[in-house]
């Protein structure tokens, strides 16, 4: 394993390094050199392309579809979050009000109730049907987890917090399914309404959002992270392979990634999970990509990408994904620095 910390630590990309460094090995955010990879990320060519499609207030374009997949706003500002772009940049600002303004949108939270199924063509409200909120909350989710994340909390972050809270369904989860027979919360829309609930209770202290992060989690524990309950088989076989980044979607690393940032990886449930994570190490310790949610296009197509992930190879390491499982490991117990 020491091999694989060394080629991590001398990789190209300093966002691998700062990860590796904090995340892997433990060290200090405040340190010298930390602080020092943070800025080199911010200076990186992966950054500069993220963020190359602005316009001249600084908004990435289109300013009006910042759900564009996969270079709108709303993922350009998850992505600087999860790669460890440094905290309070002032020139991102224009990107976070872009997001936070279309999730919080009256017309995107306004709640309207429903005895049927709602209607089928498209609107921007939140439909409550049989007391459940049928909402995307991926979408409010991943925003409230970028804004924190990147040190740029404000107000909105409450809201954003309020509004998850209150369309949480009694398992614990959320789901944006219409039809009125869904009873049960959805993994896709829950993983990242509990990644921002789980930042958001730790930079407030809010005792509500711990209890509604502790709720969402059980979504998964209660599963192992991929068992169906009732026959405890593979609920979905794309949940089993490894993926960077997941966007919206689910599987395992990514599942035990955010668990391990609520706090809760210790849970026993999460054994056969960290079990499959450890039986896909490569002979050189790290892990591949197995599968990938993106395309890398300069054109505007659905699915496109500025940059590469490291694409897809069964027996290449993938820095990405191998940053990540270390970090599960060691918070989980199963491995140590040194």
């Amino acid at each position: 394993m020491a091999n694989i910390i060394e080629n991590l630590l001398k990789s190209d990309e300093p966002s691998i390094r700062y990860k590796t460094r904090v995340r892997v090995l433990g060290e200090d955010e405040d340190s010298s050199e930390v602080r020092r990879l943070r800025e080199e990320i911010r200076a990186s060519k992966r950054i500069r392309t993220l963020l190359s499609n602005r316009d001249d207030q600084g908004r990435i374009q289109p300013v009006h579809h910042p759900y564009k997949k996969w270079t709108g706003a709303h993922w350009v500002l998850a992505t600087l979050a999860d790669i460890g772009h440094p905290g309070g940049d002032e020139d991102l600002i224009p990107i976070r009000d872009q997001v936070l303004d279309n999730w919080l949108n009256p017309e995107s939270i306004r709640e309207i109730e429903y005895e049927e199924a709602p209607p089928r063509q498209r609107f921007r409200g939140v439909p409550i049907l049989r007391g459940r909120a049928r909402r995307c909350a991926s979408q409010q989710g991943n925003a409230l987890y970028s804004a924190i994340a990147l040190g740029l909390m404000d107000e909105r972050c409450d809201q954003l917090a309020e509004c998850l809270m209150r369309w949480q369904w009694p398992d614990g989860g959320w789901n944006c399914d219409r039809r009125p027979e869904a009873q049960v919360s959805s993994f896709w829309e829950t993983l990242l309404p509990l990644r921002g609930l789980a930042h958001y209770a730790r930079s407030t202290g809010s005792k509500q959002a711990s209890e509604a992060v502790s709720r969402a989690a059980e979504v998964f524990l209660i599963r192992k992270l991929f068992r169906s309950c009732s026959i405890g088989e593979v609920m979905n076989p794309q949940f089993i392979r490894l993926h960077y980044p997941c966007y919206w979607r689910y599987d395992i690393l990514a599942g035990l990634k955010v668990i391990a940032e609520a706090g809760l990886i210790g849970d026993e449930r999460c054994r056969a999970a960290l079990d499959l994570i450890e039986s896909k190490r490569l002979p050189d310790g790290g892990w591949p990509a197995e599968e990938r949610f993106y395309k890398v296009s300069p054109e505007t197509i659905s699915n496109g990408e500025f940059v590469s992930w490291g694409g897809v190879h069964k027996t290449r390491m993938n820095e990405w994904i191998t940053v990540d499982a270390l970090y599960v490991l060691r918070d989980a117990g199963r491995w140590a620095p040194g």
